[in-house]
């Protein structure tokens, strides 16, 4: 599948995704959990009905890999979205996120030995820079919105710093991941949903242990508003409609991701994913009208003239798509 196909499902799957769990953690910022498992549960069921074979079809890479792949991935999974529920905004939550790139370019040198040009390295350091400005200011507001409705503001100020140590956590890991898939890819072969349908569905009974959290929050959706759905006209409680789309469009991001990872270097990826999260954020602000400074817009032009470097637009212009294929690989 084209490249360009897979950014589409990322960039749109993942930017509407964010829009409803923005939707449901303003409502229960605690509901991280059951998100992550209705997720995990709709996919790996389309997965065993349609990539599996219903578990006629034995996988390409060995299990015992999809192991350690899919700790890895329940983890960071579970991790960020619980981190909604420790003072961590959603705007922040997701710039934060973005520092992937920095986090998947060091662990690359570190274990896969690579080595990138001084423009590669000009270009995520200034990505990263804007990405640091926006988390910096969306930091500075929570806290001061956390001082002024919290009577113990020292408190509200751990449960955040917790809440960026969950962060931290998830992204050293999330780059890990990133890295361990593109070994794996380059032993076994690219098998992008396979690998979507077994990091889904093995970790489905880790979440027994979070069944009490899991069936507290779903009573909660029960009492929510009633809505009707669009076209169908089904009524039903609002906040299960926003899982529901959060599922689905889920499933599209995540879907665009892992055909990605299977085109492109671990590296590119993360920029894809990084710029994708970026755009979110843009539209978090504008969509439920949170503050947008001036040093907003600085980290937004440091992030796309850092883009625009890596990609090197303008030294690509009639280069053909085995250069691009062979620059990459070097990259």
């Amino acid at each position: 599948m084209r490249p360009a196909f897979a950014v589409g499902l990322v960039f749109a799957g993942c930017c509407s995704n964010v829009v409803f769990l923005e939707l449901l953690a303003r409502k229960h910022p605690g509901c991280g959990n059951i998100v992550t498992f209705a997720q995990f549960l709709f996919i790996a069921v389309e997965g065993f009905l349609f990539e599996a074979d219903l578990g006629r079809k034995w996988p390409a890479i060995p299990i015992r890999y999809y192991a350690v792949m899919v700790t890895m991935f329940f983890t960071v999974s579970v991790v960020n979205n619980y981190a909604l529920n420790l003072n961590i905004a959603m705007p922040l939550h997701m710039i934060f996120r973005s520092g992937s790139l920095i986090a998947n370019m060091i662990l690359g040198i570190i274990i896969l030995k690579k080595r990138y040009s001084i423009f590669k390295y000009t270009s995520i350091a200034l990505v990263s820079v804007g990405i640091f400005i926006c988390t910096f200011m969306s930091a500075k507001q929570v806290t001061s919105e956390s001082s002024s409705s919290e009577n113990d503001g020292f408190q509200a100020f751990l449960r955040w710093l917790l809440g960026i140590g969950a962060l931290t956590f998830a992204l050293l890991m999330s780059a890990r991941m990133g890295i361990f898939q593109e070994t794996l890819y380059k032993q076994f072969g690219k098998h992008s949903k396979e690998a979507l349908f077994y990091n889904h569905a093995l970790p489905l009974p880790g979440f027994i242990f979070l069944a009490s959290d899991i069936y507290d929050h779903a009573v909660l959706f029960n009492k929510s508003e009633l809505y009707q759905v669009p076209v169908i006209g089904v009524t039903v409680p609002i906040m299960w409609f926003y899982l529901l789309m959060n599922v689905i469009t889920q499933y599209v991001c995540i879907r665009g991701v892992f055909i990605l990872t299977t085109e492109c270097a671990s590296l590119t990826v993360t920029l894809v994913v990084t710029l994708r999260k970026f755009v979110s954020l843009i539209f978090s602000i504008l969509y439920f009208q949170n503050p947008f400074t001036v040093w907003h817009w600085l980290g937004t032009l440091f992030v796309f003239i850092g883009t625009l470097m890596y990609t090197e637009v303008w030294n690509n212009l009639g280069t053909t798509k085995s250069q691009l294929q062979k620059k990459d690989k070097k990259n």
